[in-house]
């Protein structure tokens, strides 16, 4: 790659230090378990909200400063020294964790280089230069005549993007075209003989395709040492750890009922149809039109019940009437009852049991017969329509919800799904099935209140 300098001389970036690592090789460095997780909790939680950032559309600008607050709430330190520490090895941890499938790696990866690009972007252009030599993207000073050759082309692309010749302290790049594809794409270069002239003030690109390219690499060759070697000499230790974090639900758990939440056994039809998200209501229907539920459906609309405030015995009494049409009373008693008490914490180890996240449900396989899961993953198009249709779905809100079904963005789907029924714009993004039903009756209780003022 070979770079064009105006006849501005740079500052030097040599002694300048990045608070941006490169990630390039593991740190040596003793971690304590607990920080292990708890590191890469905190940057998993960074890394969720750019995708429900990007998922929503937002703007470059608005991402950088949503990444910058982001950061700063998360990914702080109490002492100042260990924050790089954090950086790092939350990293890391998160490759471990992201390298183990296809699916996995490709969300990673997406989600990473989109963190860095947004933290590049926020460094000074000293800065941006040592980590430009750090990948080893080294430049070279040519003639100002060069320069002053092409400054006219420059200019007009630079008044055309809005920008200045002087953006980027007058450091251009020139580089492949095929390089830097966005730029081209966007028509903010200019290019000669196949050479793209790349300013300063856009070297993210550059940048940001090569980290890309090494981080992809770096996850396939992790992934061959997580099967072929870690997996098996830390199953005791970190292979629980590593396997149930790419699970990791970071909401409240909903094990005891919220604000507005409590429902009693009569009102439940009506607040099924009002309030519960299509997963449940899927499963509340087939109840109802079954009388029956296989295992993976009964733990899933059962934990949903006990978390929106359905009492013990308003829930037995609730199982125990659909039930006994298909089974009798007697078989409920001996086969299902147990399993109800169970969940409430009543029985076996007595161990209060949290409704299922989004990411839990999503990521479940249901089978043949099986009702549970996520309706937006495992519905068949035609399915997902229909039910969408009798939730009150709009013909446009339900294309732009089933665009998000097709990019795969699920839980975005179901929030697209609140903002439809509920008329009302909705930023928090559903991320749990008790979360949908709480902000629901939230959201109509204040409604019934201004009708009524």
């Amino acid at each position: 790659m070979e770079v064009v300098r105006s006849h501005r001389k740079p500052a030097e970036a040599d002694d300048v230090v990045p608070t941006l690592p490169l990630y390039l090789s593991a740190p040596a460095l003793q971690v304590r378990l607990e920080d292990f997780e708890l590191y890469a909790v905190d940057r998993l939680r960074v890394l969720k909200e750019i995708s429900d950032g990007l998922s929503r559309g937002k703007k470059s600008d608005e991402m950088e400063k949503l990444v910058r607050e982001l950061w700063k709430l998360h990914m702080s330190h109490p002492h100042a020294s260990e924050v790089v520490n954090k950086d790092i090895i939350s990293h890391f941890v998160l490759r471990l964790v992201y390298c183990r499938t296809e699916e996995l790696r490709k969300w990673f990866l997406s989600m990473e280089t989109s963190l860095f690009r947004y933290r590049f972007r926020s460094e000074t252009h000293e800065a941006q230069r040592a980590l430009m030599a750090e990948f080893h993207l080294p430049y070279k000073t040519v003639t100002s005549a060069e320069f002053e050759n092409v400054k006219d082309k420059l200019s007009q692309v630079a008044r055309s993007t809005g920008q200045s010749l002087s953006s980027g302290d007058g450091i251009f790049y020139k580089v492949p075209f095929e390089e830097v594809p966005e730029l081209v794409a966007g028509r903010r270069v200019y290019i000669q003989k196949g050479q793209a002239y790349v300013a300063m003030n856009q070297v993210v690109s550059l940048v940001v395709t090569q980290f890309r390219f090494l981080l992809s690499k770096a996850l396939v060759l992790t992934n061959r040492k997580w099967t072929t070697m870690i997996r098996e000499q830390e199953k005791d230790r970190l292979t629980p750890l590593v396997e149930s974090l790419s699970l990791s639900y970071l909401g409240p758990d909903y094990s005891q009922p919220r604000e507005f939440t409590e429902i009693s056994l009569k009102d439940i039809d009506q607040v099924a149809k009002s309030s519960f998200p299509l997963c449940m209501r899927h499963l509340f229907e087939k109840l109802r039109e079954d009388h029956h539920l296989k295992h993976g459906g009964r733990m899933q609309l059962g934990l949903f019940l006990k978390g929106v405030g359905l009492k013990l015995d308003d829930a037995l009494a609730f199982w125990k009437a659909e039930f006994s049409r298909k089974f009798g009373a007697e078989r409920f008693d001996k086969e299902y009852a147990y399993s109800i008490r169970h969940n409430y914490g009543k029985e076996g180890k007595r161990t209060d049991y949290t409704p299922y996240s989004c990411q839990k449900i999503i990521s479940s396989m249901p089978g043949v017969g099986d009702h549970h899961g996520c309706p937006y993953r495992h519905f068949s198009e035609e399915n997902l329509r229909a039910a969408l249709g009798r939730m009150g779905v709009g013909s446009r809100a339900l294309e732009d919800v089933m665009e998000k079904v097709r990019n795969k963005h699920y839980q975005l789907a179901c929030t697209l799904t609140f903002e439809a029924v509920h008329g009302t714009s909705y930023d928090a993004g559903i991320n749990h099935p008790n979360q949908y039903f709480s902000d629901s009756k939230k959201t109509l209780e204040s409604r019934n209140n201004a009708n009524i003022a």
